[in-house]
């Protein structure tokens, strides 16, 4: 793409300025506070004067594109709240992979009772000791951990969950609550194996990141958004306490779905235009301009480098047209003659990606694979394939370019 600025800078700003404020003369501005959320960034605040600070909203009823949504809000939840909330619970957080670590810490720098059940001097062992969970005091082996815990935060990966469910399942007695950030195990049950007890509540809060962002975010005093589900309420208080627990674990703000809605959504995503489907777009394009002369530098660059760096942070902060807006009158045109093309020919594409999650072929895939005990091995194999390939080879040189590059992060 050529140059990125046809327009200038204050007429790109005055047009979202105006659709700035045409949104926000709809919904009531009530009055701000300072972010009560991660003791860890107020402590922060309060040596650095820097606060952040945030509107109040808390629950309310949005307009999405003409359909109403509830969204659900930590402002609601006063950390005073949460921590009265939850004073007779012990949230036993079972495995310490990405989310496990993200979300445990964040609900106990939330001031909240939460112990760590692994594997007994296992890596996830050693991890949670360097994070400060202490053995016999906050960390345990999983079924001492489900014995004590009152809400029983089975983060274990997908596989894992499978198989160790015969010994899990017997331990989640009557009064406990069962806890997932995946729909994946009940709702594939029929593979899994994975049937809840009937007389527990069963309950899901999805972060809408990796477990690091959850941690990241938290830390900063923002929030990462999730979505929130029910399988089974037997208290009658099953929806209230996960939303009480998506403040806990450090959600900014959650919307509400099925146990369904959440897996499919995000086995899809994952294998479309989050991981798959921009992984397959970036290799395609790069082979043409390769194959039509054009060095790997410039390949990459106009693939990737710009895509990252310039125009897929515009997506970001301000939505597909503010990105067209910003960009040259020659790119506009281009961008918009062929988008409804890439549409057509990926339609045929995505309709059978959501049939292969909603028909469970994604999941006997993946449980396939990531059940075996060569898993590691041939993850590391497939991995360094693409680590190999030249479009990735090329992207190291140019972001070893960039002016806040620094050696260590690759």
């Amino acid at each position: 793409m050529a140059s990125i600025v046809s327009r200038s800078a204050s007429q790109v700003l005055r047009a979202a300025s105006r659709r700035s404020s045409r949104v926000f003369t709809k919904t009531a501005v009530t009055p701000v506070q300072v972010a009560s959320y991660s003791l860890l960034a107020r402590n922060a605040r309060n040596t650095s004067q820097k606060a952040s600070i945030l509107a109040v909203r808390g629950v309310k009823t949005l307009d999405f594109a003409g359909t109403k949504e509830i969204v659900y809000e930590r402002s609601d939840w006063p950390l005073p709240k949460l921590q009265e909330y939850f004073k007779n619970d012990t949230l036993a957080l079972i495995g310490y992979g990405s989310q496990g670590h993200g979300q445990g810490l964040n609900a106990r720098d939330n001031g909240l009772n939460v112990i760590v059940g692994v594997r007994k001097d296992g890596e996830s062992w050693k991890q949670a000791m360097a994070d400060g969970w202490i053995p016999g005091e906050t960390l345990f082996p999983i079924e001492e951990a489900i014995k004590k815990g009152t809400i029983i935060m089975n983060l274990l990966s997908d596989a894992a969950q499978s198989q160790t469910w015969s010994q899990v399942s017997p331990l989640i007695t009557k009064g406990k609550t069962l806890y997932f950030s995946h729909g994946f195990s009940v709702v594939y049950k029929n593979d899994t194996h994975v049937i809840p007890p009937s007389d527990v509540d069963v309950i899901l809060v999805a972060p809408k990141g990796s477990g690091r962002t959850v941690r990241t975010l938290f830390k900063e005093g923002r929030g990462i958004n999730s979505s929130i589900a029910v399988w089974q309420d037997v208290t009658g208080k099953a929806k209230e306490k996960a939303i009480a627990l998506g403040v806990a674990i450090g959600s900014g703000y959650m919307y509400e779905t099925t146990f369904e809605k959440e897996v499919y959504s995000d086995l899809y995503g994952e294998r479309g235009v989050l991981m798959g489907g921009i992984q397959g777009m970036f290799l395609a394009q790069y082979k043409i301009l390769r194959k039509n002369g054009h060095s790997p530098s410039e390949a990459f660059n106009e693939t990737v480098e710009e895509a990252t760096q310039s125009l897929f942070p515009l997506i970001g902060a301000k939505g597909m047209d503010y990105m067209y807006n910003a960009c040259s009158t020659t790119a506009r045109r281009g961008a918009l003659d062929w988008a409804p093309i890439f549409e057509k020919a990926n339609l045929p594409v995505f309709e059978k990606l959501y049939e292969s999650v909603k028909n469970g072929t994604e999941t006997r895939k993946s449980l396939e694979f990531n059940g075996r005990s060569t898993y590691r091995q041939d993850l590391a194999k497939e991995l360094a394939e693409i680590d190999n390939q030249e479009i990735w080879r090329a992207g190291k040189v140019v972001r070893s370019l960039r002016p806040d590059y620094k050696p260590d992060s690759e």
